[in-house]
């Protein structure tokens, strides 16, 4: 029975009996080992009532049994919710709340604090450890290798990602089968993915770029993977002779170019390196160019969307643009009010129209019709200008979004967390640019007449109740906050006075 995206990235795995995965410690798992693994995981699911249309949670560390249960997933025609491992109890309970899965899979050291949320919302509690044990291993241990694989449709919908906006709360982007399969062919199309590739993965799969662009892509080009648990330096440093590819976001080459081991010999034998989920900074694409003879390739997405465009493989790779639009991704910058196309070298709102956007928001229908125009194409809420010959650049956002280290902060949320602190009367929070992270989180406040502001205790607030990468970098104190007219908070004024901050954090040339 057909299941297109079990069909495309995993079943051709039954005919890879070379590694598949290498871990940090040098074990590897072949392709077929690893269909074992997600036939066994799609057993478990089933086993606990998983059923096609459901959405699986997962919070747990990035081993090869967490990519498995992706897989499984797929194979019972479930919906992947991936979430990322940083968050509170308090955030995961709220999208429990409005996803309604079937099963929360979860850290086993997470489980006394997540079982209320859990039972609270009608989901089953299972445990998957970093170390590849848990309950939900006991029962794939239990299952057969061999899969009865549910049959779906390209329109069903394969994953639920939760995107931060700058009104309301986090909304789940509904991305479907033929989403993701689409995005991921034109990738390995552009990228001229092969067989011999091998991935060298740091990134996070709970988020598009570290799943969906570097995992899919991969999968579908009967490629390989180093996997390593996250970012390390060392691990990157020592593997990196092994690799033909790597996937990263800006933190990732700044870390690298601090490093003096990192040079052009130690590149020798890599193929591509791409850059995307935040800004890189153009001095950073210079400075690693002069170091290792390599041209970084910068691309454009979004959680909505995949990739819509990527500096060309063959081709000019412009630092400070995000390229091309992708085959078959139409873009255009628009008038914000009308959505008609402005002509190249003028700023208007990036919409994108294609097989790789979603189908909508999660039970959300009326921000759905906001998001999109009636011809079918999706407001991004990025500022951008087209060069004469189509190169995207993005200049902001219509919106307040924090992208930081590729990950999504949404303002409101951590200013009505301040707000509540002793002696605050308001406060404002801000992107500011880094070299490391692209963005830092930058909390500027006004004390209440007479209060004194303890810095530290506010710190230590957000610490408890926030996910570290939404934790600012820096907390001001100004007078008063800069407002228009009308009343309005004027960010571009705070940005202006303090995106200068992190300067002294640059990265060193080569």
């Amino acid at each position: 029975m057909p299941n297109p995206l079990y069909d495309r990235l995993f079943a051709p795995l039954a005919g890879k009996p070379s590694p598949f995965l290498t871990q940090p410690d040098g074990v590897s798992i072949s392709g077929v080992e690893f269909l074992a693994m997600v036939h066994r995981a799609a057993g478990a699911l089933r086993g606990q009532g998983v059923r096609a249309g459901d959405r699986v949670a997962v919070q747990i560390a990035k081993t090869p049994e967490a990519l498995a249960v992706y897989g499984a997933t797929a194979a019972v025609g479930a919906v992947f919710l991936p979430l990322n491992a940083a968050y509170t109890a308090a955030e995961v309970d709220y999208f429990v709340g409005d996803a309604q899965p079937a099963l929360l899979l979860v850290d086993p050291a997470r489980a006394d604090a997540l079982a209320p949320i859990a039972a609270a919302h009608g989901a089953t509690l299972s445990t998957l450890g970093a170390d590849g044990r848990g309950g939900f291993r006991d029962l794939c241990d239990a299952q057969p290798e061999v899969f009865a694989v549910e049959n779906c449709d390209e329109d069903d919908l394969a994953a639920l990602l939760y995107t931060s906006g700058t009104t309301g709360r986090s909304k789940g982007a509904m991305l479907t089968h033929a989403n993701l399969l689409s995005n991921a062919e034109a990738l390995a199309r552009e990228w001229r993915y092969a067989a011999d590739d091998v991935l060298l993965h740091a990134l996070p799969i709970f988020h598009t770029h570290g799943l969906f662009v570097a995992t899919n892509v991969t999968l579908l080009s009967g490629a390989s993977m180093l996997f390593l648990p996250g970012f390390d330096l060392d691990a990157i440093l020592r593997l990196l002779p092994q690799a033909t590819v790597l996937m990263g976001v800006p933190t990732f080459y700044t870390r690298l170019l601090d490093a003096p081991q990192f040079d052009r010999a130690l590149c020798g034998g890599m193929r591509l390196f791409v850059s995307g989920s935040a800004p890189l900074l153009a001095e950073t694409h210079v400075a690693f160019e002069a170091r290792t003879g390599h041209r970084i390739l910068e691309r454009y997405g979004m959680t909505e969307t995949n990739m819509n465009t990527s500096n060309p493989y063959a081709g000019d790779r412009r630092a400070g643009t995000v390229g091309l639009p992708l085959p078959g991704v139409e873009v255009i910058v628009a008038d914000p009010d009308t959505g008609t196309p402005l002509p190249a070298g003028e700023t208007g709102v990036v919409e994108v129209r294609g097989p790789n956007v979603f189908k909508g928001y999660w039970r959300m229908q009326e921000k759905t019709q906001e998001e999109f125009r009636d011809n079918g194409f999706f407001i991004t809420g990025d500022l951008g200008c087209f060069s004469d010959d189509g190169y995207l650049t993005l200049v902001g956002r219509q919106k307040d979004l924090i992208i930081t280290g590729g990950f999504n902060v949404y303002p409101k949320e951590v200013e009505l967390l301040l707000d509540e602190q002793p002696g605050v009367l308001e406060s404002a929070v801000i992107g500011v640019p880094h070299p490391d992270f692209g963005e830092a989180v930058v909390a500027v406040l006004v004390a209440q007449p007479d209060a004194r502001l303890d810095l530290a205790a506010i710190d230590a607030v957000l610490r408890e109740q926030l996910a570290r990468y939404k934790q600012p970098k820096a907390l001001e104190i100004v007078a008063e906050l800069p407002r228009n007219t009308m009343g309005k908070v004027q960010k571009n004024l705070l940005r202006q006075k303090f995106d200068e901050i992190f300067k002294a954090d640059a990265p060193k040339n080569p």
